[in-house]
């Protein structure tokens, strides 16, 4: 991987984060304004930080599926625990399904999807 590309990709996880705030905000008819998409993302984009400064002190490819695995697992324990910090109480048991599986497959599926389409190049 490049530097050059090193930007590009943790703005495309970035996005992914906000993509993912916004979605569920949506879904619960809740405000989609600037500050309140912010509100909901701020502690996940916290967590995809922690990812990606994992990542780098393991000298890992961010773009792999692997370091999106950890990428991801970051994003979501932390972003858990900076909301139920902020809430005062442990975020109810079906949002942390629906933020594992939909950060999950914002953030390792276009890994995976990549991985794939390259495998196939190959052959």
């Amino acid at each position: 991987m490049t530097t050059v590309a090193l930007p590009l990709v943790f703005l495309l996880d970035a996005v992914s984060v906000v993509v993912f705030a916004t979605f569920g905000r949506g879904a619960h008819s809740e405000g989609l304004g600037i500050g309140q998409v912010w509100g909901t993302a701020w502690p996940f984009l916290v967590g995809l930080l922690v990812g990606w400064i994992a990542v780098l002190i393991a000298r890992r490819d961010p773009a792999r599926v692997r370091a999106g695995v950890v990428v991801w697992a970051c994003t979501l324990v932390v972003g858990m625990v900076i909301r139920g910090l902020g809430d005062g109480r442990v975020p109810h048991w079906s949002f942390m399904v629906v933020a594992a599986l939909a950060t999950g497959v914002f953030l390792v599926g276009w890994r995976a999807l990549r991985a794939a389409v390259s495998r196939r190049r190959a052959v």
